[in-house]
């Protein structure tokens, strides 16, 4: 157990805490068990590293990652009942969704050691009802989504600017220094490579394709428990998915391409979209966007379509795909019956800097979002500002 330890201190000196995501501060850390779910790649694993660099004492805590060697003899239990009996107060437990039965080992540590706090960080497909208990009344759960637009503007440039509302950005009172930085041409480098803090990085998009790979190969695989001919429909379902978004899901002649039942290919879609590598947009056929039927199937975010499209992606699909992205963390998105997205009350219809108000006439609250433009007017709104929800 020395060398988790020794592990431990090595991975928290090592983590840079010059940019810590605002979500750390809606995070309940003291509470005994917290969750905090996300895609591959999103930054949990820095979130948790830098919240005990800057607010825990190293002492009494220890960062683990649930794929280590040391668990392929040893227990959770086994770890916290030592760790708990030499004065440790809160264990961090990396990437749990890589531990079988992991949800029955959290539910002992947090029934049988009172004084001891557990964080832990899980795939996004991850069901805190599966795997043989029930968590979801003992902990506090936070998603943690990739970098907004903002986020990136502070991370690349420095650029440090506040949280706007919906209303905020329809209002056109959302902040921006356009005597200093122009913002579309900053945008059009979040879509391309900004939704990941690993950006920075030489092949970014060469890292990002091997993310999926993990998440088609190894996560969802185990989640689902796929057989390996499954696993290969899944891949080429997500290879047809990224050449042709937004993709308006026909399943009887998809089920027909892949060879697929319509039944195991809603399965595989639904798959998909827990991971964020795509994400499903529904109709309001019953007023709750999580109960509609599905309208369209978009990649999970701008940075996908450039890692996996085989050409220059359409611009027109970009557009969508980063409003969707952009508000989906914050506000139940559905799509609209008369133009492209509906949030509440309200209706959007995205589109380059030409585009027209015809689809909208007559609508209440309605709003054109167009990309290219760097003020907007009445209800003309740049794209750029949705980045700033989050």
């Amino acid at each position: 157990m020395e060398k988790l330890f020794e592990r431990s201190r090595i991975k928290i000196a090592e983590v840079t805490t010059d940019f810590v995501r605002d979500m750390h501060d809606e995070i309940a850390w003291d509470d005994r068990l917290v969750a905090i779910i996300g895609a591959r790649g999103v930054g949990k694993t820095t979130l948790l590293l830098q919240h005990i660099k800057l607010y825990d004492n190293v002492a009494t805590a220890l960062y683990v990652s649930a794929d280590d060697l040391w668990f392929t003899s040893h227990t959770l239990v086994e770890l916290a009942d030592t760790f708990y009996k030499n004065g440790g107060k809160t264990l961090y437990i990396d990437e749990i969704h890589r531990y079988n039965n992991w949800s029955v080992e959290l539910k002992n540590i947090y029934d049988t050691y009172s004084g001891l706090k557990v964080v832990y960080t899980g795939s996004s497909i991850l069901d805190i009802r599966r795997g043989g208990a029930d968590l979801s009344r003992r902990h506090l759960e936070y998603n943690m989504y990739g970098l907004s637009f903002r986020e990136y503007l502070i991370l690349a440039y420095g650029i440090k600017l506040p949280v706007s509302s919906l209303e905020d950005v329809l209002s056109h009172r959302v902040q921006f220094p356009v005597n200093e930085y122009r913002p579309i041409a900053l945008f059009k480098e979040y879509m391309k490579m900004g939704y990941y803090p690993f950006f920075r990085q030489i092949n970014c998009h060469t890292r990002l394709q091997q993310v999926v790979d993990q998440v088609l190969d190894v996560d969802i695989p185990k989640y689902a428990e796929l057989s390996l001919t499954t696993i290969e429909k899944l891949k080429r379902l997500m290879y047809v998915i990224s050449q042709s978004v937004p993709f308006k899901p026909n399943y009887s002649k998809l089920g027909r391409d892949l060879e697929c039942h319509r039944t195991s290919l809603s399965d595989l879609v639904l798959l998909l979209d827990k991971t964020q590598m795509i994400q499903i947009l529904r109709d309001d056929s019953f007023g709750v966007s999580s109960l509609g039927k599905v309208d369209k199937i978009y990649l999970g975010n701008t940075n996908l379509a450039y890692a996996l499209s085989d050409s220059e992606p359409e611009i027109g699909n970009l557009r969508e795909t980063v409003f969707l992205t952009s508000v989906k963390p914050k506000y139940d998105v559905m799509s609209s019956s008369v133009s492209d997205f509906k949030i509440g009350k309200y209706t959007f219809e995205v589109g380059g800097k030409n585009k027209k108000q015809k689809q909208i006439q007559g609508v209440d609250n309605a709003y054109v979002v167009k990309d290219d433009i760097e003020y907007g007017h009445l209800n003309i709104i740049p794209l750029w500002a949705f980045g700033f929800l989050y």
